[in-house]
């Protein structure tokens, strides 16, 4: 409802469940050879017929306890999630299946956000089926040639749906039609040179067909002999908790009061009687902050993400007494901080860490140095260079990633660092830790720490590589929290090996944070004079152009001074120059708070050189620019557009990033839904805020009832919950 009740049509359903994979009891055979006492297991999440995550693999025991979260968004539409548990072989190219289990779409109601005990069924191929079939039926009569009558079936098959892939691929289906009984209608996949493979059957029976009647209908693929068996053996079973939810997207207009109330948030002042702090503060027992991630999503899609973030996080600083525990708890801060930096540092985690991490998954060397778990033969010395090795790759891979840091995450950082240094302005390291608590802590090394969770790699590491994963995580966790150091001597002793070579901590954290990074071309290109004069000449002449990350400048002559500098700072964008602008090739234009520069390099490699490096070093420019005129301003209009005002916003939208991908994938209603279901689910609790401020307006002080809510204002904040009622 709108206000909590006004008929809500369903125009669009998204389904988004949360697998919980607990543990399992008593697996395989309850007698005999193949019990699984020396065989290790994990447990698989499929739909339908295709796997979307593998837990880790548990070691010799047949009651293992997986104790795995997994959160993912449906798709396409399914008919069953299933939890596969395997034997993990050794010596057989496949994994042994031990048994399964699966619950079909219209009962996941029945088990959801509750833990159930399941019995595991024997895994069939001949059972494994999904997918529908569209038959067309008739019974004609027809007169033999000695003038009887008799029954001819016509059976046509229309088409198929949601059959599975085979290898990989998609199958390559035919049909058998058998007439015992009800008609069968058997689906097979061709296998060429291999065995071909049962897809699924269905049963019509023939009384439901009339003459000169068609019957035509969808029927779901069954398994072989309708699912009918003997009692299995006790395979086991299996603990699970599933919780499924669907979201039922309206219209557009149905969210625009709230979608605007949302928006609208960073500009309440303070920012605790904001809309969305209001809903992290009345969460926050019920689902924690589960439900600022659509609130994050929400203010990233609109390009109002920043300002509410410093607005937190200055917030959150005002009540923080101790430098060393900056940004340290789960607070409605670093919980927003952390949801932008893992929904837009996906792309900057696969280019900083996937080509390292890819040579320890493949090399596997032994790196363990804990002496109570060295194996028989291993040497620590050699453990000690080889963890040396690792670490020293990542951390080169880190340090020397600036350049590919999203440029939200530089601002946001940028702005704790200045928001840290005002609040502890005696302690100078406290701008740095207070990055370091996000990048270190909460990014780099939970993402080396389980890079299947990132899409880094697609399944959970062996055991052995889990530990080499967790001793390098560790180390980079110990540069977050430098208090560590004095109580955790295996932390100490990783970092004392990733800085073998360096005679101080001090100097490693220097060189980490030495920010300035120094990049200088000098190629002789074609400099247009800008014409800063309505009189001066506008032509092209050969300069020398020279940047670095404070300033680009051109010359007259290698090694002379300047003609003219331009800050990085007043760089507004980087963009290519239409070739029609001055009929020549291989231009591009620096737009910047005066004339746009444009310039003619030497060829097209050079351009792109140019242009990337350029956009690199003011990646990170407040004001940069979301429009550009591809083309240049001649003879009192802009030769693109047509536009007669040289200061009209450009015609064309500027060079597509990473987050201009992440915006066109969010759906602004569907995250105006979760947010309206948050409230809504929540209603009690808005209910005592609302008690709250009006306490505190009436007895003017801090009751005990409003020590759950963060309530600076109570005067803002009632006026921010009337205006939720009416969203």
């Amino acid at each position: 409802d709108k206000q909590f009740g006004c008929p809500r049509d369903r125009v669009n359903q998204i389904s988004q469940p949360i697998r919980s994979v607990c543990e399992a009891k008593n697996l395989g055979p309850s007698s005999g050879p193949n019990r699984l006492r020396d065989l290790c297991t994990f447990c698989t999440i499929s739909l339908d017929q295709e796997e979307v995550y593998r837990t880790k693999v548990y070691e010799k025991s047949v009651s293992p306890f997986y104790g795995e979260d997994f959160y993912f968004e449906i798709p396409r539409p399914f008919q069953c999630l299933s939890f596969y548990v395997y034997a993990k072989s050794m010596f057989q190219i496949r994994d042994l299946p031990v048994g399964k289990v699966a619950i079909r779409k219209e009962d996941l109601c029945k088990y959801c956000g509750k833990e159930n005990w399941f019995q595991l069924q024997p895994v069939d191929p001949h059972s494994e089926v999904q997918g529908k079939v569209h038959l067309e039926m008739k019974l004609n009569e027809l007169i033999t040639e000695n003038g009887s009558i008799c029954q001819q079936l016509v059976v046509q098959i229309i088409a198929c749906q949601g059959l599975p892939l085979i290898s990989g691929q998609n199958c390559d289906p035919y049909a058998t039609v058998t007439l015992v009984g009800p008609a069968r209608v058997e689906l097979w996949n061709n296998g060429n040179l291999a065995q071909d493979v049962f897809l699924g059957e269905t049963r019509v029976s023939v009384k439901i067909l009339r003459n000169d009647n068609v019957h035509r209908a969808w029927y779901l693929l069954q398994p072989k002999g309708n699912g009918t068996k003997s009692k299995p053996d006790d395979l086991g079973s299996l603990r699970l908790k599933v919780t499924y939810t669907e979201d039922n997207v309206l219209p557009s207009a149905f969210y625009t009061a709230l979608r605007n109330l949302m928006l609208k948030s960073l500009d309440v002042k303070p920012i605790s009687a904001s809309a969305a702090h209001v809903l992290g503060d009345i969460c926050r027992e019920s689902v924690g902050y589960e439900a600022l991630l659509p609130v994050v999503r929400l203010l990233l899609h609109h390009n109002r993400l920043l300002p509410f973030l410093t607005s937190v996080a200055a917030l959150e600083l005002e009540n923080t007494q101790e430098a060393n525990t900056i940004f340290r708890g789960n607070s409605l801060a670093t919980r927003c901080i952390d949801d932008m930096i893992k929904i837009v540092g996906k792309s900057y985690l696969t280019v900083t860490l996937k080509p390292v991490l890819n040579e320890i998954f493949e090399s596997n060397k032994t790196c363990e140095i804990d002496p109570v778990k060295l194996k028989e033969g291993d040497n620590v010395e050699v453990n000690k260079e080889n963890l040396q090795g690792y670490v020293q790759k990542v951390f080169t891979s880190v340090t020397q990633s600036s350049s590919s840091c999203p440029p939200l995450m530089c601002d946001v950082f940028r702005s704790l660092r200045q928001l840290a240094s005002k609040r502890f302005p005696a302690d100078p390291h406290v701008q740095y830790s207070a990055v370091s608590s996000f990048i270190f802590l909460r990014f780099f090394a939970v993402a080396v720490l389980s890079p299947h969770t990132f899409q880094l790699r697609s399944h959970h590491p062996d055991p052995e590589i889990s530990r080499t994963l967790t001793l390098i995580s560790k180390t980079i966790q110990s540069l977050g929290s430098w208090g560590s150091l004095s109580k955790n001597k295996l932390v100490r002793q990783l970092l004392v090996i990733c800085v073998l070579k360096e005679p101080t901590f001090e100097k490693f954290s220097t060189r980490y944070n030495k920010t300035e990074y120094f990049y200088i071309f000098k190629i002789p290109v074609h400099k247009r004079a800008q014409g800063r004069k309505r009189i001066g000449k506008k032509n092209f002449k050969k300069r020398w152009l020279r940047v670095t990350n404070q300033e680009l400048s051109y010359h007259k002559q290698k090694g002379k001074e300047a003609l003219c500098v331009i800050p990085v700072k007043n760089i507004l964008g980087v963009e290519k120059l239409e070739e029609s602008a001055f009929n020549r090739k291989n231009m591009f234009q620096v737009i910047h708070s005066e004339k746009p520069l444009y310039v003619q390099a030497g060829n097209c490699v050079e351009t792109n050189s140019w242009i990337e490096v350029l956009s690199q070093v003011s990646r990170c420019n407040p004001g940069r620019l979301s429009t550009f005129h591809p083309s240049a301003y001649v003879g009192g209009s802009w030769l693109c557009c047509k536009e007669l005002n040289e200061n009209t916003p450009g015609c064309k939208p500027c060079t597509a990033t990473v987050l201009a991908n992440i915006q066109l994938d969010i759906d602004c209603d569907r995250e105006t839904e979760r947010i309206f279901s948050f409230f809504s689910s929540n209603r009690s609790r808005l209910q005592k805020m609302e008690d709250a401020c009006a306490g505190m307006s009436v007895y003017l002080g801090q009751q005990e009832e409003c020590s759950a809510f963060t309530i600076q204002d109570p005067k803002e904040t009632f006026h921010t919950q009337n205006l939720l009622k009416l969203a």
